[in-house]
């Protein structure tokens, strides 16, 4: 029994209730009520706190409301009893064949496990990263290449209709120093003002001469252009090949220049005008975002004609809600404060309630150590380490699953070696081991001619302590994901897995609920329970690191 189930129990005893005429509820029957695993052993299996919630609007007291649940909720199939603790609290213990149950649903589930329908209807596009097309992803790229990946798997499993979207700042003067600069390396010019520095500059002058022979030695009035073009051609798809070693996916890559060729850019400063939120001064054309909350007026278009960053961001959320995203989620660097107000101002000033349409996330900074000095300067970049090399240094894993563990907005240090090492102490290792375990005790199980039972499985053999611990572990696993889901924090599912990879330890441990027959005992009901329940764990262990674009490895 889930709490989901026991969740829709309690709703199904309170309706009850009402419909006897016992209680009154004035607001109604609630949809759903909060079950949680109670902390002290002898608390039951589950508890729950919705007497004391719903006394008062029932004219009574809490003991006496629990009284009247608790008599109609012992008498569902799979409760074995209610106890009303302290005010009115109610602590449940659940039968062992329906706490069993949760092994053989997880297992036929398999990978669908854990994944609901709690978002579905909702249209969310997740756009994070979006880095200038003008030098490789580096360390301050990685945090939402995790994170930005993430969210979006948990958002997906929780029933939302999922795009991932990287936008791509392909117009500008900063791609016209990357054109610049590159032109200065192929020719062995000094290097710009305002240019790029690194040998990965001089890496793709090579490349841009051996993609179009001839490119350098063009009219400069020309030249520019065609080196920014096929440079930045190259430079994108090192970026998406770099991304997707690091097992994250993008499903739409949108140029910001697409937004001015279109004419979209355009059509929302006439949108705006017709709203009345925009207005000239100083030469300028201004956006009137303070009546919304922001610290100050936004400059759209300059006193020399030029158009701003901002009114191209409008430009690009208003193409966003014209695809039919209903929830448009910006996911910002530690720099980005400061756009948290615009942009929600933004979305007022052309009509939308951004409470609803728009949530944006600032990620903090993330060092990372190496024998104790912070790692800074890359072999390639010159500058800053890349996510390539973090890669190769740390390995994708590692790397995603430390980053994962951790809410967005905490400042965050990692040490190469502690993030690295194979030892219980490195939660990473720790969980993908868990998972090998659970792996290497099917196949022992198979080398026995072991299977699973089907329907000659008995849950109620799963009666000891610790099955039951297991059990109930498992059970959280849906309510877990789509929490994450909800609050938009993947750490909650890196934190669970570490939670359950330990109660799965502990089972392991004890001798009683051994999985395998032992000497020359045959293999007993129990034994095949207890496969069921081995089954399961490598399920959740394995969806929910799926979760966090983490390898579940069978071996280590």
């Amino acid at each position: 029994m889930t709490p989901a189930q026991l969740s829709d129990a309690l709703v199904d005893v309170l309706t009850a209730l009402v419909d006897d005429g016992q209680i009154t509820l004035p607001d109604g029957v609630p949809a759903e009520v909060t079950i949680e695993r109670p902390r002290q052993k002898g608390h039951g299996d589950y508890a729950t706190n919705v007497a004391l919630q719903l006394a008062k609007k029932a004219g009574t007291n809490p003991r006496a409301f629990g009284e009247l649940l608790a008599t109609r909720l012992e008498a569902v199939d799979g409760v074995a009893a209610v106890e009303i603790a302290g005010p009115g609290f109610l602590n449940i213990s659940v039968e062992a064949g329906a706490q069993g149950r949760v092994a053989a649903d997880v297992v036929a589930a398999g990978a669908a496990y854990g994944r609901s329908d709690v978002l579905a209807g909702e249209r969310i596009n997740v756009e994070f990263i979006s880095a200038n097309p003008t030098g490789p992803l580096h360390l301050g790229h990685t945090r939402w290449a995790v994170l930005g990946d993430a969210i979006a798997r948990v958002l997906a499993a929780a029933g939302a209709e999922v795009t991932r979207e990287f936008y791509i700042n392909d117009r500008g003067v900063q791609v016209n120093h990357f054109a610049d600069s590159i032109i200065a390396s192929a020719l062995g010019l000094a290097k710009p003002d305002d240019g790029y520095a690194g040998g990965y500059i001089d890496d793709l002058a090579t490349s841009v001469g051996e993609a179009q022979p001839g490119i350098f030695d063009l009219p400069e009035d020309e030249r520019r252009a065609a080196v920014r073009e096929v440079g930045y051609g190259i430079q994108l798809r090192e970026q998406q090949t770099t991304l997707e070693r690091f097992n994250t996916h993008f499903d739409i890559w949108f140029s910001e220049l697409s937004l001015h060729e279109s004419g979209s850019v355009p059509d929302t400063l006439a949108r705006l005008k017709e709203l009345g939120h925009v207005y000239e001064e100083g030469g300028a054309l201004w956006m009137r975002t303070t009546d919304f909350g922001d610290d100050k007026d936004r400059v759209l278009i300059k006193s020399d004609g030029e158009l701003t960053y901002f009114a191209s961001d409008t430009a690009y959320y208003l193409n966003k809600r014209e695809r039919g995203y209903g929830n448009c989620l910006y996911l910002l660097g530690a720099d980005h404060h400061g756009y948290v107000g615009r942009l929600r101002a933004m979305a007022a000033c052309v009509g939308d309630d951004p409470d609803v349409t728009l949530d944006v996330m600032i990620g903090q900074l993330v060092k990372i150590l190496r024998d104790g000095a912070e790692l800074k300067l890359s072999k390639r970049a010159g500058t800053i380490v890349t996510l390539n090399e973090l890669a190769d240094e740390i390995g994708v894993d590692a790397l995603r699953y430390s980053l994962a563990r951790y809410p967005a907005d905490s400042p965050l240090t990692l040490d190469v070696a502690e993030i690295t090492k194979a030892s219980n102490d490195n939660p990473v290792y720790y969980v993908q081991y868990a998972h090998a375990r659970t792996c290497r005790m099917i196949a022992n199980a198979t080398d026995l001619g072991m299977q699973l039972p089907g329907e000659a499985f008995d849950p109620s053999l799963l009666a000891h302590e610790r099955d039951g611990e297991l059990l109930r572990a498992l059970a959280e696993y849906p309510r877990v994901v789509a929490s994450a889901a909800e609050l938009r924090e993947p750490h909650r599912v890196a934190r669970f897995l570490e939670d359950t990879a330990s109660v799965f330890n502990k089972w392991y441990d004890t001798k009683e609920c051994r999985m395998l027959p032992q000497g020359d005992e045959p293999v007993a009901p129990a034994n095949l329970a207890r496969l069921v329940l081995v089954h399961a764990t490598r399920t959740v262990l394995a969806n929910g690191l799926d979760l966090l674009g983490v390898t579940a490895p069978e071996r280590m």
